[in-house]
C-alpha cells in the first residue's frame, strides 16, 4: 500500500472511531438516566410527571429530528451537522447536570434529545459515504456493537457514578461526563471527517421540503406520545392520537409522492425488499430490545432490593455478548446476508426463554447471578441482529442519500423502542398482584412476542430470496 494511501485509511478509521464516541455517547443516555431517577427525585423534589419527561422527553425529540437530521446533512454537510450535534449536545448536557429544578432539567434534556437526533443520521451516512462493500458490513459491526454496548452498560455506568459521587450529586455526573467527550470530539470532528465533495447548488440547498418534515414530524409526535405518557396521562384519550397520526403520516406519503422537487424521503426505497423488510424487522426487534432492560431493572432494584450497581452489573453480560457477536456479525454478514440476522434472533428468543427459567428455578436474590448465562447468550443475538440488520437494509441505499435513509431507519428504532417499553412495562405493571417474578416473566413474554415478528419478517425475506434463486 502507498503511503498516501496508507493514510487515507487511518483517516478513515480516525474518522469511524469519532462517529462510534458520538454514537456511544447519544445511545448511552437513553437508559443510564434510568438508574439515576431516585437520585434525582430527593434532590429536585420531582413528581412523577417530572420524571417521566425526563427520560421520554430525551425520546420524543430524538426521534422527531432523525429524519430531516438525515436530510439535511445529506443536501449540505454531514460533517457540519455532526460538529454542530456535538456542540449542542455537549451544552445540553452540561446544562442537565447543573439544573437547579425539574423544569430546567427537562428542557435541557428535550434539547439533548434534539442533539441526538441530529448526530444519529450523520453517523450512519458517513459510513455509507467513507465504506463500501465488506468494509462497509464491519464499520456498521462496529456502531451495531457500539448501540448494543450504551443501551446495556447505560444502567452500569450510571449506577457506578451515583455511587461513586453519592445520591446528591451522582445523577449530575450522569450527564456531566458527556461535557469532556464533548469537548474532545469537536475538533476531532474538524479535522478527520471527511467534507462534501461538492458544494450544494442553490437549488439543492433550497430543496429541503419544510412541508414533509412538518407533516413528518407531526406524525411520528402522535405515534410516540400515546407511548411515552401512558402513565401521566390518564383516560384513553390518547389512543385516539395513533390513527389520526396515520391520516398525517398517509399525507404525508401523499405528499411526497407528488413533491416536484428533492423529497424529504426517497419513497423508491420501501420498493426494495432489504430496505422495506429492515425497516420491519429494526422495528419489531427494537420493541423487545429496549423493554428487557427496563422491567429487569425495576425487577432488581425496586423487587430485589440492588442498588444501581449491582443492577448495572447484572445487565452487563448481555452488553458484553452484544458487543462479542456485533463484531463478528459485520464481519459475516456479506457472506450470509439475513440469514445471520435469522441466526441472531433465534438466539435470543433461545436466550430470553432462558432468563425466564432462571428465574423461576433461582428465586430470590441469586437472579442477578442465575441469569448472566442466559442474558449472555440473549447479547450474543442481539450483536448478530442490530449491525447486520442495519448494514443489509443500507445496502442498496445509494450513499449520497444514506443520512436520510439512516434516518427513517433509526426512528423505526426510536418508534419501537416507545412501544415495546409501554407494551412490555404495562403487562409487567399489570402483573405485580403475582409477585415480581412472575411479572418480570410476563413482561418477558410480551418480548418474546415481539422478537418473534422479528424473526418472521427475516424468515419471509429469506423465502422470498430463495424463490427468486429458484
Amino acid at each position: 500500500m502507498s503511503r498516501m494511501g496508507a493514510s487515507g485509511v487511518d483517516t478513515r478509521r480516525h474518522a469511524l472511531a469519532v462517529c462510534l464516541v458520538a454514537a456511544f455517547m447519544t445511545g448511552l443516555d437513553v437508559s443510564i438516566v434510568n438508574v439515576a431517577l431516585p437520585s434525582i427525585r430527593a434532590s429536585l423534589h420531582a413528581s412523577e410527571d417530572g420524571l417521566q419527561w425526563t427520560l421520554s422527553g430525551y425520546a420524543l425529540t430524538f426521534g422527531l429530528l432523525l429524519v430531516p437530521a438525515g436530510r439535511l446533512g445529506d443536501a449540505r454537510s454531514r460533517r457540519t451537522l455532526f460538529m454542530w450535534g456535538v456542540v449542542l449536545f455537549t451544552l445540553s448536557s452540561a446544562a442537565c447536570g447543573f439544573a437547579w429544578d425539574t423544569k430546567v432539567l427537562i428542557a435541557a434534556r428535550l434539547v439533548q434529545g434534539m442533539a441526538a437526533g441530529m448526530l444519529n443520521p450523520q453517523v450512519s451516512g458517513l459510513i455509507q459515504q467513507m465504506f463500501s462493500g465488506y468494509e462497509r458490513g464491519r464499520a456498521f459491526g462496529a456502531l451495531g456493537a457500539t448501540i448494543g454496548v450504551s443501551t446495556a452498560a447505560g444502567p452500569l455506568i450510571g449506577g457506578a457514578l451515583v455511587t461513586a459521587f453519592g445520591a446528591d450529586h451522582g445523577w449530575r455526573w450522569v450527564f456531566l461526563v458527556n461535557v469532556p467527550i464533548g469537548m474532545i470530539l469537536l475538533p476531532l470532528a474538524w479535522r478527520v471527517l471527511p467534507a462534501p465533495d461538492v458544494m450544494p447548488s442553490r437549488e439543492r440547498r433550497e430543496s429541503m421540503d419544510p412541508v414533509g418534515v412538518l407533516l413528518l414530524g407531526i406524525g411520528v409526535a402522535g405515534l410516540l406520545l400515546p407511548f411515552i405518557q401512558r402513565h401521566q396521562w390518564e383516560g384513553n384519550a390518547k389512543w385516539v392520537l395513533i390513527p389520526l397520526s396515520f391520516l398525517v403520516l398517509a399525507g404525508f406519503v401523499t405528499w411526497e409522492r407528488f413533491y416536484r422537487r428533492e423529497s424529504l424521503v426517497d419513497l423508491a426505497l420501501f420498493r426494495k425488499r432489504s430496505y422495506s423488510l429492515g425497516s420491519a424487522i429494526a422495528l419489531f426487534y427494537f420493541c423487545g430490545f429496549t423493554g428487557i432492560f427496563f422491567i429487569f431493572t425495576l425487577y432488581l432494584q425496586s423487587g430485589l432490593g440492588y442498588n444501581p450497581l449491582q443492577a448495572g452489573l447484572s445487565i452487563t453480560p448481555f452488553a458484553l455478548g452484544s458487543a462479542s457477536a456485533s463484531v463478528v456479525g459485520g464481519r459475516l454478514v456479506n457472506r450470509l446476508g439475513r440469514r445471520l440476522v435469522a441466526l441472531g434472533l433465534t438466539t435470543v428468543i433461545i436466550g430470553i426463554s432462558a432468563t425466564m427459567a432462571a428465574t423461576a428455578l433461582v428465586p430470590g436474590g441469586g437472579v442477578g447471578l442465575a441469569t448472566a448465562l442466559p442474558l449472555l447468550v440473549a447479547g450474543m443475538g442481539s450483536g448478530l441482529v442490530i449491525s447486520p440488520n442495519q448494514a443489509i437494509t443500507l445496502s442498496e441505499v445509494p450513499p449520497a442519500g444514506g443520512g436520510s435513509a439512516a434516518g427513517v431507519l433509526q426512528t423505526c428504532q426510536r418508534l419501537g423502542s416507545a412501544i415495546g417499553i409501554a407494551a412490555v412495562g404495562s403487562t409487567f405493571f399489570g402483573a405485580l398482584n403475582q409477585g415480581w417474578p412472575v411479572a418480570f416473566r410476563h413482561g418477558l413474554m410480551v418480548v418474546l412476542l415481539f422478537i418473534v415478528l422479528a424473526l418472521s419478517a427475516a424468515a419471509y425475506d429469506l423465502a422470498r430470496t430463495q424463490e427468486a434463486a429458484r
